[in-house]
């Protein structure tokens, strides 16, 4: 019982920061999706750009970690 309390507490504390991911996940895949759908590319550059996304969700937390740290100073 206790793992499923600190699991449910975890998550409250870090809710917003779930919501991001979520948030950020779900955008680049619909706009990898719209653009391949639009410009019909081959298979090989869909799954590419899709593994790209890890780069930019990592690039994206960076920067927001890297600007929240200037800002406190």
């Amino acid at each position: 019982m206790t793992g499923v309390r600190e699991w449910l507490k975890t998550a409250r504390e870090e809710r917003w920061g779930i919501l991001t991911d979520l948030a950020f996940a779900v955008v680049w895949v619909t706009a990898v999706d719209l653009v391949f759908r639009v410009l019909d590319g081959p298979t090989w550059a869909y799954y590419m750009f899709m593994l790209a996304g890890i780069a930019a969700y990592f690039g994206l937390i960076w920067s927001f970690k890297l600007a929240t740290a200037q800002q406190k100073r």
